[in-house]
């Protein structure tokens, strides 16, 4: 099975499992994830999404002997109906989608992970925009998503080099959300995980939908969109519900809706 699913307290983990080859990608893994992306999109008991890997690796990219192979798919197949869905799916599903990097991220699996609303990393882990040691081009949403996170000096640099990023040198150029010392990464990420499946899940889909919108919105046509969306997040019953939790001084019970 190349992808392990499991549900549990609102979150639904998806693991990469092709571990004897770090966990790249060949086309049944890449459709697998489309689809349990889709099911994690309209499953109302799925609060969060949590991507990750078995074994020492995230995720080293494309599988090349898939990518090689004359039988196999061509790259424009492989790009357009094996990664492109998932990084739409990811940016598109109104609900937190985290990343949490067990081992290195090479290649299409460092972009799914920057794709991601938040991401974790083991302090072990690297990053590696891996495509110019093969004469390719980054794929899989990175010429999108790294330029704009850590600007575009860094960003070219780091692809057009190669070069491997550590965990704590990703995190201090805000390319992830937070670097773990490996002996706390699991239960860090779970807590965290754990905590977002009790929030306001539509609220927080709606502000990811303006965070999509910001990033080619001028001022005026974002300030119309948080018009718009909060005016929607406050028809929800959790902006009901947190309003009286307030009021009442106790804890809210947010539902997701």
């Amino acid at each position: 099975m190349e992808l392990i699913q499991k549900l549990e307290n609102g979150v639904l983990t998806l693991t990469l499992n092709r571990p004897e080859v770090f966990n790249s990608f060949n086309r049944t893994m890449a459709l697998a994830m489309q689809e349990a992306l889709k099911a994690g999109q309209v499953d109302d008991a799925v609060r969060v999404i949590l991507i990750t890997g078995e074994g020492k690796a995230f995720c080293a990219g494309q599988d090349l002997a898939e990518a090689t192979d004359p039988n196999g798919p061509a790259l424009e197949t492989i790009v357009r109906d094996h990664y492109n869905p998932i990084i739409e799916l990811i940016r598109t599903i109104e609900k937190p989608v985290v990343a949490a990097v067990n081992g290195v991220a090479a290649g299409a699996g460092a972009n799914i992970a920057l794709a991601c609303d938040i991401t974790f990393s083991k302090k072990s882990a690297a990053f590696i925009q891996a495509f110019s040691k093969i004469g390719l081009i980054p794929d899989s949403g990175g010429t999108f998503f790294l330029p704009r996170i850590i600007g575009m000096q860094k960003a070219t640099a780091l692809m057009m080099t190669g070069d491997k990023v550590s965990a704590a040198d990703a995190e201090a150029m805000n390319m992830i959300y937070k670097a773990v010392d490996d002996a706390d990464f699991e239960q860090t990420v779970q807590d965290f995980v754990r905590q977002l499946a009790t929030m306001p899940t539509k609220g927080l889909g709606l502000t990811k939908r303006a965070l999509n919108a910001s990033f080619t919105n001028d001022l005026t046509a974002q300030l119309k969109v948080e018009e718009v969306l909060q005016t929607e997040a406050g028809a929800t019953y959790d902006f009901n519900e947190g309003v009286q939790a307030f009021m009442q001084k106790r804890k809210p019970e947010f539902k997701g809706k």
